[in-house]
């Protein structure tokens, strides 16, 4: 058993301290929106925000949490997709299949909360989300056009 804050609410998980934070949050919160993609923290697909971090969740362990931290995932990040990276993304039509979509966003949101103004070298550097769908190019526009209604 662990207790857990995610996305505002004190939750009880019943899982081992080695299963991944991606499994607690999926199998028994049933917030589906964060993805398993490759579970090796390599894709991005599964990126939740601990404590404001972008953090790939698929091998976070439960046990490496305290309780204390604020988890956030893609269904915590605004309750009407009213975050400027949310609508940067609707407003350029981002996504193709949309997979690793939640994860991007959280990814490119977290970038925005430690670099207001990122150049094209900070994004390189900081969102190594894969995208089989090839939308990379489009995504930096949308970081882009985040910045803007931030």
């Amino acid at each position: 058993m662990a207790t857990l804050k995610v996305n505002g609410q004190s939750v009880t998980v019943e899982v081992e301290e080695d299963t991944p934070l991606l499994w607690a949050i999926r199998e028994q919160l049933g917030l589906t929106g964060t993805k398993y993609g490759c579970g090796v923290a390599q894709c991005g697909s599964c990126t939740v925000h601990i404590d404001g971090e972008a953090v790939r969740s698929c091998v976070y362990p439960v046990g490496a949490l305290s309780g204390e931290e604020e988890i956030t995932t893609i269904e915590g990040l605004s309750e009407d997709a009213s975050h400027p990276v949310q609508q940067a993304w609707a407003e350029l039509d981002i996504p193709q299949c949309g997979y690793c979509q939640p994860g991007m966003i959280m990814a490119v949101s977290g970038l925005l909360k430690e670099n207001p103004n990122p150049t094209d070298e900070d994004i390189d550097a900081a969102i190594t989300n894969i995208c089989r769908c090839g939308t990379l190019a489009r995504v930096r526009k949308g970081i882009h056009l985040a910045v803007k209604k931030s």
